[in-house]
């Protein structure tokens, strides 16, 4: 039995059964607007005026507006594979839940795992640079307001400690109450990127266009900054390189993590009405909506100046491109656009780190008590609590900004866990009603399993070995804890008790 035990999955049916669950289940309440909402909250973040800035100066030049649709065609495909998923087994969980229903019980515990990496490191990481950015808006509007506050000796982050205490609250007190706040801050970062957008064009220069795709060459450290390398330069000792299609594969790499959160989407499905027709329209309508905005921004940044003036600046932004251009007030909207595009993002991950959780928890991975829900409100106010609390303390006590690739590399192998398994599902469930079905599968999956594998080995391989401890922890823990408290295990042992009793 013990043996078997890395296999057992849970049925769907047993998965829809316990979201119904009186004192460990949630409540529906959002609607396709509410999810697209979401999925634009959590992507449109300081990326939009970073991290396209920073690819476009260090790897690709203009054809950054490649490497985005690149990231977001990857990201389109493995979507795909969860909104299949989300609308045959709507329940709290995402990749876990779906992974536990198909590959087993260790897969999922692995990709639950690699969930609370993403979601964990992600808020504690814009959660301290929120703070960052807010003291940012006071020297801009010369406000002498520190940035950190001693406490026991010890300088904390304020700003990161207030920003999460507030969406830890609105987020115990309801999903539906936070979502209409969050939708709110949304329109307003939303507004901003277009001003930015528009105005930029105006100051585009066709000719800052060519080269589209610069000649190759190599990167500054060469192949000698091991940790520093990709996997992929490391295995093949390949020296690193920029530009040239390289340089454009690796831009996407970069980019990619301007998509990540849609899979948070996808951790609500249990608090969302109707959700087999729901959830597909609100995470490709958030997607949509994204991949327009990053398309706009990249082509007006790569035109407002020569990518050369980007690679100069190692800190390159949009602001970057603005003060080139004697437009040195648009840091100013820049700065403050970036401070709420933040907001929302925090919020998203809160949300998708509680609901991993309490679904790992209800499963009896985790402690049992943790997913317990409030009879009002009915959110897992507990775990909200504890999970607010964690992030917090990270964020205003660590230096969280060697993290940033975890956040890639937990999201990549979620996406290429779900793409197998909506093959596995497909050949094991063919007869189980599926409001969405991803075209031409097992093509289709295969190849965003495929696309996200090959972005992970674009990573660092420090990215890697970090990774690789996290997942030596959770594995000691999993089978030190989880496995002999596992639900599935025990309704498996009490099967086999009564077969022999009888």
């Amino acid at each position: 039995m013990d043996g078997m035990s890395r296999w057992r999955t849970k049925s769907i049916e047993n998965s829809l059964a316990d979201s119904l669950e009186e004192g460990h289940n949630l409540k529906r309440s959002l609607g396709t607007w509410d999810l697209t909402i979401m999925g634009v909250a959590v992507a449109v973040g300081a990326g939009i005026f970073s991290v396209g800035a920073r690819a476009a100066g260090s790897y690709a030049g203009p054809s950054v507006t490649v490497s985005f649709v690149l990231a977001a065609v990857t990201c389109a495909l493995a979507i795909m594979c969860y909104a299949e998923f989300a609308s045959a087994v709507p329940v709290a969980g995402s990749a876990y839940t779906f992974t536990y229903t198909t590959l087993g019980e260790l897969a999922a515990w692995i990709i639950g795992w690699d969930l609370i990496l993403e979601m964990l490191t992600g808020a504690a990481v814009i959660a301290k640079f929120w703070g960052i950015y807010l003291s940012n808006v006071f020297t801009l509007l010369e406000w002498d307001v520190p940035a950190t506050i001693p406490v026991l000796g010890l300088d904390i982050s304020w700003g990161a400690f207030i920003i999460v205490a507030i969406f830890t609250t609105l987020l115990v007190l309801g999903t539906k109450l936070s979502s209409r706040v969050s939708g709110v801050i949304t329109v307003v970062k939303v507004a901003i990127v277009l001003f930015v957008i528009v105005v930029g064009a105006f100051f585009v220069n066709p000719a800052n266009y060519t080269p589209f795709i610069p000649e190759s060459v190599p990167s500054e450290g060469g192949a000698g900054e091991a940790w520093s390398q990709s996997l992929f330069s490391f295995l093949t000792g390949a020296a690193p390189a920029q530009y040239g299609v390289f340089g454009l594969l690796a831009g996407a790499s970069l980019v990619f993590f301007a998509f990540i959160g849609f899979d948070v989407v996808a951790t609500s499905a249990e608090e969302v009405k109707d959700p087999q027709r729901t959830l597909p329209r609100g995470i490709f309508a958030g997607l949509a909506i994204v991949t327009a905005l990053y398309l706009g921004v990249s082509l007006v940044l790569t035109g407002m100046v020569p990518y050369t003036v980007l690679a100069e600046d190692p800190e390159a932004s949009l602001a970057t491109a603005f003060i080139a251009v004697n437009a040195d007030w648009a840091a100013q909207v820049i700065s403050v656009g970036i401070l709420v595009g933040l907001t929302t993002v925090i919020m998203v991950l809160l949300l998708g780190l509680s609901r991993v959780l309490f679904a790992m928890s209800r499963d009896g991975l985790l402690p049992r008590w943790l997913s317990q829900t409030s009879a009002k409100r009915r959110t897992p106010a507990r775990i909200q609590i504890i999970a607010g609390a964690i992030v917090a303390l990270i964020a205003g006590l660590t230096d969280v900004g060697v993290l940033e690739e975890m956040i890639n590399i937990g999201t990549l192998s979620a996406f290429v866990l779900v793409s197998i398994a909506v093959v596995v599902l497909r050949r094991n469930r063919p007869d189980l009603p599926r409001a969405f079905r991803v075209p031409f599968s097992p093509f289709v999956p295969i190849l965003s399993a495929v696309l996200c594998f090959w972005l992970m080995l674009n990573l660092t391989t420090l990215t890697w070995v970090r990774f690789l401890a996290w997942l030596l922890a959770g594995l000691l823990i999993y089978f030190s804890y989880g496995r002999q408290h596992s639900l599935v295990g025990r309704r498996e042992s009490d099967v086999v008790g009564q077969a022999a009793g009888n």
